[in-house]
């Protein structure tokens, strides 16, 4: 017994030792190709982009001239390039991605004039290749020219061109520019920036490509002269053992062997589905479990929050009837007039705190699914018209204009008819319980790919930014004292919520100038 299990400490030990091995010599051979990969990147790359702009610069060089010695008109003397050899610098400048410049310079009478041979060039365009080519004609320095760059770094220089890297201080660009003498006499300037992203994303790529090939061969024969054929099922097997321990049962061992590794392999493979169909179906019971509990602690939650906050707004109209219900018992005034006042303040109270109850079961139905949404085809304009025919005696008492943009005559959506008239009808309310300065509510559509969205803007003062996304809370009031003026409750915004929700759609609110506007989304027919 004894021995039997010395045998397999020796065993694990020697399996421990095979794969430690291998994972070390892994982890070299990838440290040693992330540090070579680096040092190239590092020492390389900059060199290896720098010379590849100016190899850019020297070949549209070449071809430049080689177009102009093939103009045997402009070669002989003649001022004026062909307008083939026009097209062909035109294509060569968009090929290479630079700004190509021919130009003369010309002395007379003590005054120096430029002369451009290609391409025609504005006043402006005239004057700041001037000032780029002045220090190169002149030798005048980065002041004299005005030209704001911060000096020139030699980059190459051959029999008829030099090469510069250059700072241009106005727009705070480096730039590789050449500047030398065609074949045909004139000048040649060619200017391309040197922090292109489009050519150094090719410029790198092709580097990566060139030193990544290269140290991946490496890698692979290392890895393939230093592998021991017979630790790789013993640490394939002990990765699947692994992986079955977190619960990953994708990885099966190929059987290929009837041997020990064989029988082994094959037992583990039996031991994953096994444990794999017993987990499943252990998972489906805990994930029902799990979802009863959270709907129990959800339904606690909002239960505890619904009390919370109904204590609180019904607080102030229950304290408000019960004052008046008493004065009215004690007789406080005996004027009639001054009772039925008292009468319609409990009247009025009593009218909100129903109101407020309504909203709340209507809201509490669609948010547990209890109110079902029935989708519908029906004209979206003809909803929002009778909405605003109903509200405008309540925006006249509020001397509001209604406006309602009529570009589309008719527009079909599918959704909830009554969940969406509530939903405009909160809109609306809402509008002209806020409207203010010009007092004016415009209902507008947009039209988009999929979607119509309708928007109720109203003239008035802004929403605070820091209060945007609350607005849809249940009992959220941006302004307390206002809402209790006109007697909000500050749930129609959270039924909008809802209702847009259980159509699956969007909704929100933006600040305006002058105003706000909320809008949200249903789908075109």
């Amino acid at each position: 017994m004894a021995k039997e299990k010395r045998k397999k400490v020796y065993a694990v030990k020697l399996s421990q030792s095979i794969r430690t091995k291998l994972i070390l010599l892994m982890v070299c051979i990838m440290g040693q190709v992330m540090l070579a990969y680096w040092f190239m990147n590092y020492t390389l790359l900059s060199p290896y982009y720098e010379y590849s702009k100016a190899s850019l610069l020297a070949d549209s060089y070449d071809d430049a001239n080689e177009v102009a010695n093939a103009d045997e008109a402009y070669k002989s003397g003649e001022d004026v390039l062909s307008s083939e050899s026009e097209l062909d610098l035109e294509i060569i400048g968009e090929n290479s991605a630079v700004d190509l410049y021919i130009f003369q310079v010309i002395n007379f009478w003590g005054e120096t004039f430029y002369k451009f041979d290609y391409p025609s060039v504005t006043q402006a365009q005239r004057k700041l290749i001037e000032n780029l080519t002045q220090n190169y004609i002149y030798g005048y320095s980065s002041e004299e020219d005005g030209s704001g760059r911060q000096g020139r770094q030699l980059i190459r220089k051959k029999e008829g061109y030099t090469i510069y890297k250059v700072y241009d201080e106005r727009i705070g660009s480096y730039y590789l520019e050449l500047f030398g003498k065609m074949d045909a006499g004139p000048y040649i300037y060619l200017r391309t920036n040197y922090q292109s992203m489009n050519e150094s994303i090719d410029i790198f790529n092709r580097f990566i490509g060139y030193t990544g090939s290269g140290v991946l061969l490496v890698s692979v024969i290392i890895m393939v002269f230093f592998g021991n054929s017979f630790a790789r099922p013993i640490l394939q097997i002990t990765d699947i053992a692994k992986r079955m321990s977190e619960l990953d049962f994708e990885a099966k061992y190929p059987v290929k062997t009837h041997d020990e590794i064989g029988v082994l392999g094959s037992s583990i493979n039996t031991l994953s589905e096994t444990l794999e169909a017993t987990i499943s179906e252990l998972k489906t019971a805990n994930n029902e479990l799990q979802k009863d509990i959270e709907k129990k602690i959800q339904i606690d939650e909002m239960r505890k929050e619904f009390l919370s906050n109904v204590s609180h707004e019904l607080k102030t109209p229950i304290a408000l009837i019960q004052g008046y219900a008493e004065g009215l018992q004690d007789n406080i005034s005996d004027d009639a007039e001054s009772r039925e006042f008292y009468c319609e303040v409990i009247i009025d109270e009593a009218k909100k705190m129903n109101k407020m109850v309504k909203k709340l079961l209507t809201l509490n139905q669609i948010e547990f699914g209890n109110d079902q949404v029935v989708f519908e085809r029906f004209d979206i304009v003809s909803l929002i018209q009778n909405v605003l025919q109903s509200a405008a005696l309540l925006a006249g008492q509020k001397d509001a204009s209604l406006g309602f943009d009529k570009e589309y005559g008719t527009v079909y959506v599918w959704a909830d008819e009554y969940m969406v008239e509530e939903i405009v009808t909160n809109y609306v309310s809402n509008a002209i319980h806020h409207v203010d300065f010009e007092k004016k509510i415009t209902v507008s559509l947009e039209i988009r790919e999929t979607v119509v969205r309708i928007k109720v803007f109203n003239t008035g003062i802004p929403i605070p930014e820091e209060d945007l996304d609350k607005v849809w809370v249940k009992f959220y009031k941006v302004d307390k004292a206002r809402t209790r003026e006109y007697g909000g409750s500050g749930i129609g915004l959270s039924i909008v919520k809802a209702i847009v929700s259980s159509l699956n759609r969007e909704c929100g609110v933006e600040n305006h100038e002058n105003g706000v506007e909320f809008w949200f989304e249903l789908e075109r027919v």
